[in-house]
């Protein structure tokens, strides 16, 4: 093999190399942002899940209080 021969075959193995490479760095990318896409929803529905959390014991407390006015009412016709 000539040098000549050896300098193509080493720039063609440079060149493919660096184009694997590149398909590397965009596969990664693109994973990179689907996973920030999905890091994003799933960071809203905690706070939505949050929320919602919020707003159920917000609720109970209002039931329980409604129980307990009840009970007091059932409590005063016992004891009348």
């Amino acid at each position: 093999m000539s040098p000549t021969e050896q300098e193509v075959d080493s720039l063609e193995s440079l060149e493919e190399r660096i184009q694997q490479a590149v398909q590397l760095v965009s596969r990664l990318r693109r994973e990179r942002d689907a996973a920030l896409e999905q890091a994003g929803q799933a960071q809203a529905e905690a706070v939505r899940l949050a929320d919602e959390v919020k707003t159920l014991h917000a609720e109970r407390k209002h039931v329980r209080s409604r129980i307990e006015k009840l009970l007091g009412q059932i409590d005063q016709l016992s004891a009348g």
